[in-house]
């Protein structure tokens, strides 16, 4: 069988760079060496794109408060083909290689917003997850939320201000609105970087002030006191849902922290224990919820589950972490599909896609326009 040649691509401009990092390097001790050949494409904190080799990718690797991505003299870019996209190396000034589909683990800014989904559509490769239009409005989460609101998915009450409208942020009318406490987030953030739980005035100020050194755009949203459920999703057209997981944080909330640097952080529970019909439930909001977002390959979907059982959508992951704890890979290793044969799954959607938008018509038969006319 001839092995496919997957670039796996991870790092980036983002304030998630170590989490990418740690995502990747379980990516890679785990794909199927018999099916892929790997090339890996570290990018940096300044935005260079770099050729690695799998044994020295990385510095401090087994230390997630000092990984570090090593870099290598070989600095590289994609070229677009008209056959399979290229590397060119900068060093040598030629191309070196080309590869069959890519997996983007870049999460956050710059990496799971669309943006690297673009540069990749353009040069016409297969690529792991959610398309341009998905990225871009999963990573933002007020406009994710009201996409929700709009299909009658429930949400949690919310407000948004932008960098010019902060000034007006009144605390009463939030107060009044949504109550106390509330949380802070940047809205085009993830891994609960630049997030606060706030219980009075000056702490929302000196959160939304926080938060803007991320985004240029704040959610503050109500407080919904409930278990924390996610549940992760699997398909392109037919999506599917895993079982249930939960988790229980041993932080205030399931901070950055609790997920990727301290191990005793937060107790995944999987499978979360639910009534057989909540459990329906979280599986079935959680692909309308995908459907509703126009997302593709991949997503994990984050839920508050109240007392009374009612179900909240918090938020979605498009590049969902991937690391030795993250709930992804887990969620999925306990309904039935291994971290090795889920990567396996992941990279044959992708090309199952491309495959599919490029037998979309690319031109216009103007003799035929014509004679509509």
């Amino acid at each position: 069988m001839n092995r496919k040649k997957v670039a796996i691509i991870f790092g980036g401009k983002s304030v998630e760079h170590e989490v990418s990092l740690q995502s990747a390097k379980s990516i890679i001790e785990a794909i199927d060496k018999d099916r892929y050949d790997v090339v890996l494409i570290g990018i940096d904190k300044q935005g260079k794109w770099y050729l690695n080799e799998k044994s020295t990718f990385l510095l401090n690797s087994d230390n997630p408060k000092l990984i570090m991505l090593n870099q290598s003299n070989e600095s590289v870019m994609v070229v677009p083909s008209d056959r399979d996209p290229q590397l060119y190396s900068f060093k040598n000034h030629q191309l070196i290689g080309s590869f069959d589909v890519v997996f983007p683990v870049l999460h956050g800014p710059l990496g799971e917003d669309g943006t690297i989904q673009g540069l990749l559509k353009l040069a016409n490769v297969p690529f792991v997850g959610a398309d341009v239009l998905g990225s871009a409005v999963g990573m933002d989460k007020d406009t994710a939320k009201r996409l929700l609101r709009d299909a009658k998915l429930p949400i949690a009450k919310f407000l948004t201000f932008n960098r010019s409208s902060v000034n007006d942020i009144d605390f009463t009318k939030i107060n009044n609105y949504l109550g106390m406490p509330c949380f802070v987030k940047p809205a085009g953030l993830g891994s609960s970087v630049g997030i606060n739980k706030v219980n009075n005035e000056q702490e929302l100020k000196l959160a939304v002030t926080e938060a803007l050194q991320y985004d240029n755009k704040v959610i503050v949203e109500e407080y919904i006191k409930g278990r924390e459920i996610e549940c992760s999703v699997l398909g392109n057209e037919s999506p599917i849902a895993s079982i249930p997981g939960e988790i229980l944080p041993k932080h205030e909330f399931y901070s950055y922290e609790a997920k990727y640097i301290d191990e005793n952080g937060a107790v995944l529970a999987i499978p979360a224990k639910l009534p057989r019909e909540v459990i329906d439930i979280v599986k079935m909001l959680a692909v309308e919820t995908f459907k509703t977002l126009n997302l593709e390959g991949m997503a994990r979907v984050d839920f508050f589950l109240k007392e009374n059982n009612e179900l909240i959508i918090n938020e979605v992951n498009t590049i969902p972490g991937f690391t030795r704890i993250s709930m992804y890979p887990k969620l999925w290793e306990a309904s039935g599909i291994s971290y090795t044969e889920l990567i396996n799954r992941l990279i044959e959607l992708a090309i199952e896609r491309h495959n599919r938008d490029n037998n979309l018509r690319k031109t216009i038969d103007l003799n035929d326009l014509n004679g509509r006319t």
